[in-house]
């Protein structure tokens, strides 16, 4: 057994230990630092992002809208990281701008804002601000924007698309509109609460008040609510209402024209088909009552006796 054992005993003797390549040894060197580095960025990004979101937060702590300038505009919402949408109102509200439909629109903006702020399902993946002309017009330029206002959503990752600005010529600027515009782009369902709004029933009760205060003045005499020529006249007030769009303008609430901020020129013609201003109603109204008013008149002429100048001038 001896015998036997003795050749195995030196052939294991005869054996050399394996080691590495020299040239391994810097690669590996590398490799870890280079996880190392990789490990540290990550978490510097982590804590940049949570740097961020507090900051926001706490603005909305405060604001349910907060303005930003050009800096504050390419840290938080140019610059990533970034894991929340921000929805952003470019508008001009100075009063040397003289636009009114950014008054409008602002006031349609801080409805949905505070509804989002004050409601149960409120959190750091949805955060709404502005962008002034006059405080940031660097950002305007930035993105070659040539009116206000401008409602644009800037997704969590990537840049926006053709979806993410709202198409307030067509569908106007009320908050619901916005909310469903919203919903589409981030599945962040907001529920508009309107402050209350008395002005309404204020004006129905002086209403009520005035017609049963005529008809109490007029009790012995209420012929005058047989008169064809009143209830004609108040007929055709509500025609000229709803023809001229006045019905589309309350449920779009699209602004009264608009105003290039850059030159100052005024539209009251809306360039599409599909949406108004609400000066082009008062222009429907005002052609449709004259064309009215001139059948009314022909009518007369044709049919009266009297003078024959009179009936010519009709």
């Amino acid at each position: 057994m001896g015998a036997r054992g003795a050749p195995s005993r030196r052939r294991q003797a005869g054996r050399r230990p394996r080691y590495l390549p020299t040239g391994s040894f810097p690669f590996l060197l590398l490799l870890l630092l280079l996880c190392i580095q990789l490990g540290g960025g990550q978490k510097k990004k982590e804590n940049l992002l949570t740097e961020k979101v507090e900051q926001l937060m706490e603005w909305s702590s405060r604001r349910s809208i907060f303005r930003m300038n050009g800096d504050k505009f390419r840290k938080f919402i140019k610059t990533p990281p970034r894991n929340y949408s921000m929805i952003v109102m470019f508008t001009a509200l100075q009063p040397q701008r003289q636009c009114s439909v950014c008054r409008q629109a602002n006031e349609e903006y801080q409805i949905l804002a505070n509804s989002w702020r004050y409601s149960s399902a409120f959190c750091n993946k949805l955060f709404f601000s502005m962008v002034d002309y006059d405080e940031g017009t660097d950002v305007f330029q930035q993105l070659n924007m040539n009116s206000a206002p401008t409602f644009m959503h800037f997704p969590p990752k990537g840049r926006p698309k053709r979806a993410d600005t709202f198409d307030l010529q067509r569908i106007g600027f009320a908050a619901e509109q916005l909310a469903k515009w919203i919903a589409d782009r981030t599945d962040v369902h907001i529920r508009v609460f309107r402050p209350p709004n008395y002005s309404g029933t204020i004006a129905l009760a002086l209403l009520v008040s005035l017609v049963g205060g005529l008809l109490y003045l007029r009790r012995n005499n209420l012929e005058f609510i047989y008169n064809k020529t009143g209830w004609a006249m108040v007929s055709l007030c509500i025609v000229f209402a709803m023809t001229s769009g006045q019905m589309w303008n309350h449920i779009r609430g699209p602004p009264y024209a608009h105003k290039n901020p850059h030159n100052g020129q005024v539209s009251y013609i809306h360039g599409s088909s599909q949406a108004q201003f609400v000066a082009e109603s008062h222009i429907i109204l005002v052609l449709n009552a004259a064309i009215t008013m001139g059948m009314v008149l022909l009518n007369e002429a044709a049919t009266s006796k009297g003078d024959v100048g009179k009936r010519r001038t009709f």
